[in-house]
């Protein structure tokens, strides 16, 4: 009777996941829209990661190409092979190298992944994701980034956050296993040698890697983003520079010299592949007609 229970509660779950959704994941009374308007999916933005396989027409896994150069920050390599879709998520998962890489003079003994969509989000749209973030001192992210223009490199964070500190991990970082975090950052450029950032911060209900949560931006305008959690607004980001270039998701799970990998490698090196791995069940694009 449990095992029939629990097949039954699977596909219950399964069944609720594949439902045609008709908005982005809003608590009751907290979407923002227009009353005039409506939300529609952005179909090739989004994906329920339901096949066997990366819908490649949406997704590039591989780090480096159209237009993208980052393969990395060290100790920690993109790779890949370390991309799945499996039991309906898109699966991200960090470990060790077998042998130290040195590439372009930078040096990896560790090595994660980056996800990026073949197409852009636009002002307007709603960018969304239910993710369960890495158990290991690596990353788990969830953000836009547009592609280099001498006026404007712009860099949207939608959720950044850790799965475990250490003793050496910087002061200031030390909530990051347990918070929703967002940036607008202008990176520096040859033609605007300023770089401009805002950013907002709260606390989650438990440790990031415990349990799904919903991240969510509505990019409403080029001065003003609202941020979602869980679908209940969180709070706005207002941009010193115009935010307006088309952006491209990305989904990077990496190391950060503020929270550096442990001498003997902690999770990253001996922890259980669930416990290593960041897991997207989903990721949704909307935009108002």
């Amino acid at each position: 009777m449990k095992k029939l229970i629990l097949v039954v509660a699977s596909f219950l779950l399964v069944t609720q996941k594949n439902q045609a959704q008709t908005s982005p994941y809003f608590a009751t009374g907290t979407d923002p829209k227009p009353t005039h308007k409506k939300w529609v999916p952005v179909e090739n933005m989004s994906d329920n990661f339901d096949e066997k396989k990366l819908d490649e027409k949406k997704w590039q896994k591989n780090p480096i190409g159209n237009g993208w150069m980052w393969d990395g920050r060290p100790p920690g390599l993109f790779r890949e092979e370390n991309v799945k879709v499996k039991n309906g998520s898109l699966n991200v998962t960090v470990s060790q190298l077998k042998k130290t890489v040195v590439k372009n003079n930078k040096t990896f003994n560790y090595q994660g992944a980056i996800v990026r969509s073949i197409h852009p989000a636009k002002v307007g749209y709603y960018i969304e994701c239910k993710m369960k973030a890495n158990a290991t001192v690596m990353s788990s992210t969830f953000w836009l980034m547009t592609k280099y223009d001498c006026e404007k490199k712009e860099e949207l964070d939608i959720q950044e956050c850790v799965g475990r500190l250490t003793d050496k991990t910087e002061d200031w970082a030390k909530n990051w296993d347990e918070i929703y975090h967002s940036n607008a950052i202008h990176r520096t450029t040859d033609c605007h040698p300023k770089s401009e950032r805002v950013q907002k911060m709260v606390l989650t209900e438990t440790k990031n890697h415990e349990r799904f949560y919903v991240y969510g931006a509505w990019w409403k305008s080029p001065t003003e983003i609202l941020f979602f959690l869980d679908g209940k607004y969180t709070y706005t980001l207002n941009p010193t520079v115009e935010w307006d270039m088309p952006a491209f998701i990305q989904m990077a799970i990496e190391t950060y010299d503020w929270n550096p990998v442990p001498e003997d490698g902690g999770l990253v090196k001996s922890g259980t592949k669930e416990q290593r791995t960041t897991q997207y069940d989903w990721v949704r694009t909307w935009k108002l007609n």
